[in-house]
């Protein structure tokens, strides 16, 4: 039991979407803290340049090409992982995301969404941890390792609007809490499997629905800064800290939870 042990110096990551900010700033703050990070994304470029700052930082990354929907480059990551670093203690599945068209709007109508839209959100935010997680699962379950996905507000209690994103994260919380239970009855009750449920930040996915082109809030976004205690939007950085957490020995008890990181947007219903 390491319920006070903070220290992650040595660990093994593997970070999808890595090229993006928030995935790209949880790698930088890992390998700040003394882990080997293999940085994933389709877009190797990005990858590639947050891996060179954590280099020149001091810090151990490689960038990885995969793509999480496809088996063979999921495959080839691992084999490409596992000669640089060896075997996996952890792995953050942070590909996803939200599409334009998979939201209602004044200019979309529910009855009128592309399924090629619907389908891309459910496939890259809950197929894109499930196959990954069968890629890197094994070398998991070897290291008695961790599992960190990503969840949303919108797991908790849909989101007007999102339909596609909110169903989808739903279900990522909820393979969350399979896979804590299944890997623990399987394979070994130290592995931990939990995620993290991050309230609203300003990124490129959503900046359309929360933000007008002059920077200020859309009626949407007034209404999120209203729900949210603290009364502003979160920074990548503060997603970092419990996933540091999640990871070391401190959270040793920690499984099949949905951690909110939301400035109390879950807690306050307006009232």
């Amino acid at each position: 039991m390491n319920g006070t042990n903070f220290d992650v110096s040595g660990k093994v990551a593997v970070v999808t979407g890595a090229g993006g900010i928030i995935c790209g700033v949880m790698a930088r703050e890992m390998a700040k803290a003394g882990m080997k990070v293999a940085l994933l994304d389709l877009f190797l470029d990005k990858a590639r340049e947050a891996a060179s700052e954590i280099v020149a930082a001091g810090g151990e990354a490689i960038a990885v090409k995969a793509n999480v929907l496809d088996k063979e480059s999921l495959a080839a990551a691992r084999d490409a992982v596992a000669q640089r670093f060896g075997q996996v203690d952890v792995l953050v599945n942070g590909a996803g995301g939200n599409k334009k068209e998979a939201s209602t709007s004044a200019d979309m109508s529910f009855f009128d969404m592309p399924i090629d839209a619907l389908k891309w959100v459910f496939d890259l935010n809950v197929m894109g941890a499930v196959l990954t997680t069968q890629a890197f699962g094994q070398d998991i379950a070897a290291s008695e390792g961790v599992v960190i996905n990503i969840a949303s507000m919108a797991s908790i209690i849909p989101l007007t609007n999102t339909i596609a994103y909110s169903g989808a994260k739903a279900a990522v919380a909820n393979f969350t809490q399979w896979m804590a239970v299944h890997f623990n009855q399987n394979y070994s009750t130290k592995i931990r499997v939990n995620a993290i449920a991050p309230g609203f930040l300003l990124t490129e996915q959503n900046r359309f629905l929360m933000q007008k082109e002059d920077g200020t809030p859309t009626p949407r976004g007034e209404k999120v800064l209203a729900k949210t205690p603290m009364g502003r939007y979160g920074a990548p950085e503060e997603m970092a800290g419990p996933v540091l957490w999640l990871c070391s020995g401190a959270a040793s008890f920690v499984n099949g939870a949905i951690i909110p990181i939301d400035g109390g947007f879950s807690a306050y219903w307006g009232v």
